[in-house]
């Protein structure tokens, strides 16, 4: 594995490339970024994996200071993985252009993450603009748990580059809770709280497979939820997965949930 630090070295590195494959993450690399790492090797891609932890994104700034880092433990592992090159640039490297992009979210866009998080995804698709632009990959691998930001950023990528933008399965550990950097916060107590709470909507969205949901029947879990768990619950929808517009059934719909457990803020879709 070849760690790269500056664009002028990434260039030389894969300039001769067409197949490659990208894997963007801000560190903390865990068992969800592994498995992007592994299907992107598995369509025979040269993969990049970059690290770094995008300021802008950050609506607050005791949040950007406390994300997790840990950049000699995810070399290892990247390591072991035998990834091709692992990108690691610093933020002067990223904003150096002298054109800043001008991203902005429509009206309709503003709903779950976004309509609580200001600036959050015009943070995301301004740095994975700069970092597509730099790596120009054939294929970008995106995490399900994420699901509002994969549609934003393929809307926007796939518009604008000929690289695709490619949904990988959410991985969750064996009390089925998705696996996130954030979890690194939690305490033992509150982690075993965070499962409960996945397997709670595991079990409600079976009891929805066939029916026509009733706004009453998703306020009423989630009071439940609330009251049960002594969380803070942000948004606690459920959404079409094409356009993300409030449905009325489970068929290609997802429920989508953001709480606070504790001050963490954890997301989730099932």
């Amino acid at each position: 594995m070849k760690i790269i630090t500056s664009i002028f070295d990434l260039n030389k590195e894969i300039k001769n490339y067409k197949n490659i494959g990208f894997v963007p993450t801000m560190g903390g690399i865990h068992n969800g970024h592994i498995s992007l790492i592994k299907a992107s090797q598995k369509k025979k891609s040269k993969t990049i994996v970059s690290i770094f932890v995008n300021p802008t994104q950050f609506n607050n700034k005791n949040d950007f200071k406390k994300y997790p880092r840990n950049l000699k433990k995810d070399l290892r592992i990247l390591k072991k993985l035998k990834v091709n090159f692992a990108y690691i640039p610093t933020k002067k490297q990223i904003f150096n252009s002298k054109n800043p992009i001008n991203i902005r979210l429509s009206k309709k866009d503003k709903i779950l993450c976004a309509k609580y998080r200001k600036g959050h995804f015009e943070g995301v698709i301004d740095v994975m603009t700069r970092l597509t632009n730099k790596i120009k990959p054939s294929k970008i691998f995106m995490g399900e748990k994420d699901f509002q930001q994969f549609i934003l950023v393929k809307r926007f990528i796939e518009k604008n580059y000929k690289s695709k933008v490619i949904l990988c399965k959410t991985i969750r550990n064996k009390n089925k809770l998705a696996l996130s950097s954030r979890n690194l916060h939690l305490s033992k107590n509150d982690l075993v709280i965070a499962e409960k709470i996945s397997k709670s909507l595991i079990s409600f969205k079976k009891q929805l497979s066939k029916k026509l949901i009733k706004s009453e029947k998703i306020l009423s879990k989630k009071k439940e939820l609330s009251e049960k768990f002594d969380i803070d619950i942000e948004y606690f929808e459920v959404r079409d997965i094409n356009k993300l517009f409030i449905s009325k059934k489970m068929n290609n719909s997802k429920i989508f949930i953001a709480y606070y457990l504790n001050k963490i803020r954890l997301i989730d879709n099932f």
